[in-house]
């Protein structure tokens, strides 16, 4: 049972009546989100918010509609025939703010850029490199997000993104966005030192399947790297699943496992001896780091500024490889 606000008499009626003409914006836009992402949780992630207060905002949007706008909230994100009408308005609404907001600002955005990015690659790679950007490049600077969801760039909820392409889905872009492959980097095991002295010699490949290995958001990594290498199985792997790139190492110099990594997850973990590579099987190539810029500002001077410095960076971190 839906419920509604109190109507109110008198001289506020008409400010009461306005008011209640538009819901409040917070669900609206986790309501645009849920629709977007097709789920509460990615909605969350995308927002940083919790789940349960995504899930409160959609509730509170219905209950000042009237309408069920999503099926079931527990079961993820299906919008009600309602629902998937509102939100396409809801949506244009909002991406026509976002631009109307953009186009006020942009004669401050020339030389300020806000990066969302995969956080491995973040916390391993791009920040502590930043100051060079910032040197090479005097009053300009970059913001950068770290977080596993993508920019809408139809929305202006960033001006670029670094993510790591599989190979499968390489030649895909975004809408509303440029795209430029920063590097493709080879992917092989480590593990600590201490964890190699207690495991039997692994020679070849075949002797991963019987270690304990880390996992990111899935087993696919691992898969596809075994699969590289000829090697198929249909039973689980064993291991834990950590689900972000820095997690992974940093379970791996503990010692409680093997990850994969590529030069730019690594930092000085290899010359200080934190983690050393574990020399089996074949050179594999997972995919690609890969770079999104909107369109609208793709040749601007901050753009072709960073985008340039960022692919100089990824071809000397490989030449040091």
């Amino acid at each position: 049972m839906y419920s509604f606000p109190t109507e109110v008499q008198g001289d506020a009626a008409f400010d009461v009546a306005n008011r209640k003409a538009i819901p409040p914006f917070a669900a609206l836009r986790a309501f645009e989100a849920v629709g977007r992402l097709g789920g509460v949780r990615r909605a969350a992630q995308s927002l940083g918010l919790d789940h349960a207060v995504v899930s409160r905002h959609i509730r509170s949007l219905e209950t000042w509609t009237g309408i069920r706008l999503i099926e079931r909230l527990h079961a993820g994100g299906r919008l009600t025939a309602e629902g998937a009408a509102y939100h396409t308005r809801i949506a244009s609404a909002l991406a026509e703010i976002a631009g109307a907001t953009a186009d006020l600002t942009r004669s401050n955005q020339q030389t300020q850029l806000n990066i969302w990015c995969i956080p491995g690659f973040a916390s391993q790679w791009l920040l502590s490199r930043l100051g060079d950007y910032r040197r090479a490049y005097p009053g300009y600077e970059v913001e950068i997000h770290p977080t596993d969801a993508g920019p809408d760039f139809a929305l202006h909820q960033a001006d670029g993104d670094l993510r790591f392409v599989p190979i499968g889905a390489a030649g895909k872009t975004k809408v509303g966005a440029n795209s430029v492959e920063i590097a493709r980097p080879q992917v092989f095991p480590v593990a600590s030192p201490s964890l190699l002295a207690r495991l039997k010699p692994i020679v070849e490949p075949e002797d991963l399947l019987s270690a304990p290995l880390l996992h990111e958001d899935s087993q696919e990594e691992w898969r596809a790297w075994l699969s590289a290498n000829r090697i198929e199985t249909e039973r689980a792997l064993p291991g834990p699943r950590l689900w972000h790139a820095h997690l992974t190492l940093a379970a791996a110099a503990r010692g409680e496992g093997i990850a994969l990594a590529n030069p730019f997850l690594l930092g000085d973990d290899l010359a200080t001896g934190r983690l050393v590579e574990i020399n089996v099987g074949r050179p594999v190539v997972l995919g690609a780091y890969t770079f999104f810029g909107r369109k609208d500002r793709w040749d601007g001077p901050a753009m072709s500024k960073f985008r340039r410095w960022l692919a100089r960076q990824a071809s000397t971190r490989l030449e040091a490889a």
